[in-house]
């Protein structure tokens, strides 16, 4: 299949790209003979709108295998699309309830609902290693601070992706839970030792390649102890000699978005392509400038600098896994339909880190204060439960970024760092997020129907109980 491309149609091929508006870019694909796009809010206005959109690219796709339609919906707020998808709560959940089989579970429920709106690609799970609050960019996205745990939350994820017909691309390897920087923003930089590397963020990775993850995304991350300077998704060392080498993985390599301040600002779009596919990368996920990108990337190889077998490498692996997504189980699902696994992921999530354990923590009537999504959804869930919304026990909710909260319950609905400061009359809890399911779950612990199961799979200053 490769060998019969001209270069400019390799070029196009292993381009994932960004488009405008919400109408299917059927002719943008044809005439840059693209790879495939990538979903984004602006988009999909309505799931039918992006469902409608990849079935006219499939059906107008003449190659003998599917094109890379993929999406970024990890749960929590990174969800490109909405209701009626199944909202699924923050990754964090799968860390704090530390149950495989439900992180399975929710991976398969929520590529099912994927697979039916026409998309063949996600970018989840994450597997950076979350270092605390200092980690401006991954937080309540990162299963934990526990190398082990999220390694293993990571791996199950890639089980229920693969069982769903999907293709699962782990990111941000090297890993950008442990940097103080946001890549979208500036070249993050990694200055810790290649063994503080190996003990921590990449463990994740290793454990998720060992099993069968066919993908991975590597981020915009400067790494000091491997290539100082030049960002880790241009980095043969980092690319070829790290992930390649060192750990073994045969997969695709995916580079984190190339419009990214961190690149682009220095590269600028035709040359970031070149150094990605020279660094060993295989798809280039959405460049700046398509036409400049391809240009870029003809006189590479014309000029001797890229060579051609080095294209087709990309491309020849790209329309592997293409085919081989081809093939896996068509397990589709309607959207909506998997309200109850998001519901059991958060009743194996939701952590009560101070509190009678077991005991009814609320009166007849809760007073719900906070974050206003949070409490609307609070609101309902009460009320379906009996409870009155009126004056009684006072519920604060707090989410990301959000200053500590003052109630005789506080709850956190992200990251649970604003626990530490804050003051609780009766109880602190994790809820890590902040869907209708995740309300539901919180009103059976504070009506002491369920127990509260999580674990905090990272350490808040201030909280001395890691759970009931």
């Amino acid at each position: 299949m490769v060998a019969g491309l001209g270069v400019r149609e390799l070029a196009g091929q292993v381009i994932v790209a960004t488009y405008a508006g919400t109408a299917a870019p059927v002719g943008l694909v044809e005439q840059y003979h693209l790879g495939g796009v990538i979903v984004m809010s602006e988009n999909a206005p309505t799931v039918e709108h992006a469902a409608r959109a990849m079935a006219q690219l499939q059906h107008a796709n003449d190659r003998p295998y599917p094109l890379w339609l993929s999406v970024d919906q990890e749960g929590g707020i990174v969800a490109r699309l909405g209701a009626p998808m199944t909202a699924f709560p923050t990754y964090m959940s799968h860390g704090a309830a530390r149950d495989r089989s439900v992180t399975t579970m929710a991976a398969r429920a929520s590529g099912e609902e994927l697979r039916g709106a026409g998309f063949t690609v996600v970018y989840a799970p994450v597997a950076d290693v979350t270092t605390g609050p200092s980690d401006p960019t991954i937080g309540s996205r990162s299963a934990g601070s526990d190398p082990t745990l999220v390694g293993r939350s990571v791996a199950a994820s890639v089980r229920g992706y693969r069982q769903a017909g999907i293709v699962p691309v782990i990111k941000h390897f090297p890993g950008h839970g442990s940097v103080p920087q946001d890549s979208h923003e500036v070249l993050a930089v990694q200055p810790a030792p290649l063994s503080t590397l190996k003990r921590r963020d990449l463990v994740p990775f290793q454990r998720s390649i060992d099993a069968g993850a066919p993908a991975v995304m590597v981020g915009h991350i400067d790494v000091e102890a491997l290539d100082a300077g030049l960002p880790s998704s241009l980095s043969h060392r980092v690319v070829t000699g790290l992930l390649r080498h060192r750990l073994g993985f045969r997969g695709v390599v995916v580079t984190d978005a190339l419009n990214m301040a961190a690149v682009v600002n220095t590269y600028g779009a035709g040359e970031a392509a070149v150094l990605s596919l020279l660094a060993g990368d295989d798809v280039l996920l959405m460049p700046t400038d398509i036409p400049g990108t391809i240009g870029a990337i003809v006189s590479a190889v014309h000029q001797g600098r890229l060579p051609r077998q080095r294209l087709e490498q990309a491309a020849q692996r790209m329309i592997a896994l293409l085919l081989h997504q081809q093939d896996m189980p068509d397990r589709l699902s309607a959207p909506g339909v998997h309200s109850e696994d998001s519901l059991a992921v958060s009743r194996a999530a939701v952590t009560q880190a101070s509190g009678p354990c077991g005991a009814r923590l609320v009166g007849d009537a809760v007073a719900p204060s906070g974050d206003a999504v949070a409490v609307a959804l609070f609101t309902d869930a009460a009320r379906q439960a009996g409870l009155t919304v009126d004056p009684g026990t006072t519920v604060h909710f707090v989410g990301y970024l959000d200053p500590p909260g003052v109630a005789d319950i506080v709850v956190s609905t992200d990251a649970p760092y604003a626990l530490g400061p804050s003051t609780a009359g009766i109880a602190k809890i994790a809820l890590f997020g902040q869907t209708p399911a995740a309300m539901r779950a919180l009103v059976e612990v504070l009506m002491a129907e369920r127990t509260a199961p999580g674990r905090l799979p990272v350490d808040v200053d201030g909280v001395v109980r890691r759970g009931c």
